[in-house]
């Protein structure tokens, strides 16, 4: 089926705060820097039991945009679940762990419970850890608001999975040991991003980006000839382990002048089993010269995926490999939002494929975003574009919420093709669709996907998994 892009997803971004907003073709997702278990930045261990009382200890590491960034603040929090107050003078053992091994593990004090480190990425050489000392717990002292400093290869380039491995040795005022509070895991996702040269079906050079919120992704692999994108990324699928992970979100990015893999739909695989159509979805709107596809998995997804290889006798690795197809399946309506989600306009066209010479009728409803239901008297700049160019303009008044628009398309006026839905409704907000008009000798289908809006939401509405 044809992806419904802005139904499917708006991606939204404000300030380090990332989230995905599936509706209509979409599933239940939290995916931002302040998820819990495996999240993208922060990660709490609950029920601490730290001389009778229980603690939540938290883990966080602010992400940034470039996904590269040379320092970063490690943020660990010992916090009274009775009171919701800070634990005061905490000693940590804190061990950091990447890939199977050791980065470091040293022994820490916080007064009042926050242990902050700032941690500054260079190559080579051990990592070493500086600042002041708290002689009677044997162990680097955090000030209040002022972080230690760690330097050396330790949250590198490239982000990636890091795992705490977090022991309270003492705690309260006076300071008492702690006997008994065993060692406990969180892990924490830094975004991390990469690009990889490939060739076109004709040998030419097309890069592809991708960024990844759970590991660093590798083995990237772009064939022209089935139209498939493959890459892995490292994944623990031990039951202990993945049935702690809330979301794995996988991005892979391209320009969008690359035509050969500019699909009106995409479908996913991951180790060869088929992913739910609604895991792979297509953002348009959010990059105005790519094109981002996004797996998105959910714990759930992840367990059916492991059930379907354990039924296949073909247990899984160590590994997660996604399989990107492109597919030329179309269905209407598409539709996109406003950036503040207050308008939704759906749109279908006729012929399917839409070619030059040909009178191409564009249908389309404006609504409430809300309620769905159509907005008499909506005013709207309907407007064409090719290379960034304007080429039609029509202002037009949708008396019934519906309304149609006719255009004939040059004999040069092929090829990837943006439609605007301009100053709706007087408001000055817009949505906007990516189709491709077909060249006589050329794509074999149209290119269409209704992009979403970008603004700042946490949670989405849920779809039980296995519906779409």
């Amino acid at each position: 089926m044809f992806f419904n892009g802005a139904a499917a997803l708006r991606v939204k971004l404000s300030g380090l705060q990332t989230a995905l907003v599936l509706s209509a073709l979409a599933l239940p997702l939290l995916c931002t820097p302040a998820a819990l278990g495996h999240g993208v930045g922060l990660d709490t261990i609950p029920s601490v039991d730290v001389g009778g009382r229980e603690v939540s200890v938290s883990v966080e590491i602010p992400s940034y945009e470039d996904g590269d960034a040379a320092e970063r603040r490690v943020a660990i929090t010992a916090t009274d679940e009775r009171t919701g107050e800070g634990v005061p003078n905490v000693t940590y053992v804190v061990g950091v762990f990447r890939d199977g091994g050791m980065v470091f593990r040293d022994r820490f004090f916080a007064g009042d419970g926050r242990l902050l480190v700032d941690a500054r990425y260079s190559e080579g050489g051990p990592v070493v850890v500086s600042g002041g000392r708290e002689p009677s717990q044997e162990a680097w002292r955090s000030a209040p608001g002022e972080g230690l400093e760690v330097t050396g290869p330790v949250f590198g380039p490239g982000g990636g999975l890091y795992t705490f491995e977090i022991e309270i040795k003492a705690a309260g005022e006076p300071v008492e040991a702690v006997e008994g509070a065993g060692v406990h895991t969180a892990d924490v996702t830094i975004v991390g991003e990469a690009a990889f040269p490939q060739k076109d079906a004709g040998g030419n050079d097309v890069v592809f980006g991708t960024r990844s919120y759970f590991d660093s992704i590798d083995s990237f692999a772009y064939d022209p000839a089935a139209g498939t994108v493959e890459f892995e990324m490292p994944f623990d699928w031990s039951e202990g382990r993945s049935s702690h992970v809330p979301v794995v979100h996988e991005e892979v990015r391209f320009p969008k002048w690359f035509a050969e893999f500019l699909a009106p739909s995409y479908t996913g695989r991951v180790n060869g089993v088929d992913l739910f159509r609604s895991s792979v979805t297509v953002d348009d709107y959010t990059e105005d010269s790519e094109r981002i596809v996004h797996f998105v998995l959910l714990q759930d997804h992840i367990r059916h995926i492991k059930n379907q290889l354990r039924q296949a006798g073909a247990p899984p690795t160590d590994r997660m490999v996604f399989t990107l197809q492109a597919s030329e399946e179309v269905a209407f309506p598409v539709s996109a939002w406003t950036r503040d989600e207050s308008l939704q306009v759906d749109l279908s066209w006729d012929p399917a494929e839409i070619a030059p010479g040909q009178t191409t009728k564009f249908i389309f409803t404006i609504r409430d975003a809300a309620t769905a239901e159509p907005l008499r008297n909506s005013g709207f700049d309907f407007v064409l574009l090719q290379g960034g160019e304007e080429i039609h303009r029509q202002s037009g008044n949708a008396q019934i919420g519906g309304d149609f628009v006719d255009y004939t398309f040059a004999g040069d006026q092929t090829g990837p093709t943006t439609i605007r839905f301009e100053d709706i409704r007087g408001t000055g907000l817009s949505t906007e669709f990516g189709v491709a008009v077909v060249p006589e000798f050329g794509l074999a289908a149209p290119l269409a996907l209704a992009a979403g809006a970008a603004s700042a939401a946490l949670l989405t509405r849920l779809r039980p998994p296995g519906a779409g």
